[in-house]
């Protein structure tokens, strides 16, 4: 597979390039990724540690299990950064009290801390990654992106 260029000028590629809805996303989400992972990185952190935090601050205490189907992480990735998080003092892992087999993941009060952080640092670089848009269409990119997800959401998971 080739491999483009960081440095390309999207305004020389021909327009039926430039105007291909899908390609764009593609694009886009390439960068938004490479911002956000590199943003992370520098917090000591990425986006599985966003995704697990902040799961566990919406939700309170859950198992494994759970923490998996609601952020998306595959059961045997989830363990890695359950480790590295715990490891951090951000969450804590005890066992299921109805359950012994399961493990019950608590987000700590240190937690909550680097999630703060965390956030004030993922609304920035939300800012860059969307810095041409205002407000207004910075909702409707979200509202109609979201759409797109929910609508192929159902084909993903079948």
């Amino acid at each position: 597979m080739a491999h483009t260029s960081h440095s390309m000028d999207e305004q020389a590629a021909p327009a039926r390039l430039r105007n291909l809805p899908s390609r764009l996303l593609a694009l886009t989400a390439m960068y938004a990724d490479r911002v956000v992972s590199e943003g992370l990185a520098g917090a000591d952190a990425h986006k599985w540690h966003y995704a697990v935090l902040v799961t566990l601050q919406e939700s309170g205490p859950v198992s494994q299990a759970e923490l998996s189907r609601r952020t998306g992480i595959y059961r045997s990735d989830l363990v890695t950064v359950i480790n590295e998080l715990a490891d951090r003092g951000h969450v804590e892992r005890t066992p299921d009290p109805t359950d012994r087999r399961r493990n019950v993941i608590t987000l700590t009060e240190q937690g909550r801390r680097h999630l703060r952080r965390l956030d004030e640092l993922i609304a920035a670089l939300q800012d860059e990654v969307l810095q041409p848009l205002s407000e207004p269409e910075r909702e409707q990119l979200t509202e109609l992106l979201a759409r797109l997800l929910l609508h192929h959401g159902r084909s993903l998971s079948t």
